[in-house]
């Protein structure tokens, strides 16, 4: 299997929405940013499938010496192998990776957050500097769609937060801030025991409004320069935000099960989104 073929297995077993936004991008930005969402999933998986905490320490910090090795031309991993080529010609640094290593070490070191410009602090490393760099291979051309791309991929990673509270929960993990359970008197025993409440909707129904704002604070940030570049952005948001509106639509039962949208369904919101262009 090449590097190349590894990568695309990855994204394609992954059932990601950003596996839909990919299909409609020219062959060398599709090659480009299937490689960086590879990596940002075996990063990611350390964390997900994590059994020992030190054992995934340890890959961590064996990612990021293969990122380091990788920009000194000496990458091992295939997806190091797929990703390099790409790098110069999409403003793609060792800096970037480093970031996204960081923000899954947090996972490993942290499972609560005070409030939530904590929380964004983390966001702003897993899913902002994603979407910078994703910006970068879509084909952004103003430094205005630099700000575009974090506030989208904030958006989208506190819908992910919303839909997996009790996926999270069960790993011990509860990324709603604290100052927020303790304004809406919502105990973390609750959470991580699955318990509903009147409280705990009225917790959640605050969370998807920060959610909905921050898209449309985000969209308000994209310039009609770069808006058809943009539009694989705009693709995966359109489907993020869906799912979102599906949890909401289901009073947020969101600690019993995780909830999807249909690979179809998915496709057709991103060909829709290609044919509306917004």
């Amino acid at each position: 299997m090449t590097p190349e073929q590894y990568v695309q297995d990855k994204a394609a077993k992954s059932g990601s929405s950003f596996y839909y936004a990919f299909l409609f991008l020219p062959p060398p930005r599709r090659a480009a940013i299937t490689a960086f969402y590879a990596f940002c999933r075996e990063v990611d998986d350390v964390v997900d499938d994590m059994v020992d905490p030190g054992v995934a320490a340890t890959k961590l910090a064996w990612w990021r010496k293969e990122a380091g090795q990788a920009f000194a031309g000496n990458a091992t991993h295939p997806v190091m192998k797929a990703l390099m080529p790409h790098t110069a010609t999409f403003g793609i640094t060792q800096e970037h990776l480093q970031s996204v290593i960081d923000g899954c070490q947090m996972d490993l070191e942290q499972s609560r957050y005070l409030d939530f410009p904590g929380l964004a602090r983390y966001c702003h490393l897993v899913a902002g500097v994603v979407g910078e760099v994703a910006s970068n291979i879509f084909g952004r051309t103003q430094p205005e769609t630099v700000a575009y791309a974090h506030k989208l991929g904030l958006a989208m990673q506190l819908t992910n937060i919303i839909r997996d509270v009790g996926d999270d929960a069960r790993r011990g993990r509860i990324y709603l801030p604290v100052s927020e359970l303790k304004q809406f008197d919502v105990k973390a025993q609750e959470v991580l025991n699955r318990g509903y409440s009147e409280r705990f909707t009225a917790l959640m129904k605050f969370q998807a409004e920060r959610a909905h704002r921050t898209y449309d604070e985000a969209f308000a940030l994209l310039t009609d320069a770069d808006r058809v570049a943009q539009k694989p952005g705009v693709m995966m948001a359109n489907i993020y935000r869906t799912l979102l509106r599906e949890i909401e639509a289901d009073n947020f039962q969101v600690l019993h099960q995780r909830t999807s949208l249909t690979p179809l369904r998915k496709l057709w919101i991103a060909v829709r989104t290609n044919w509306r262009g917004r």
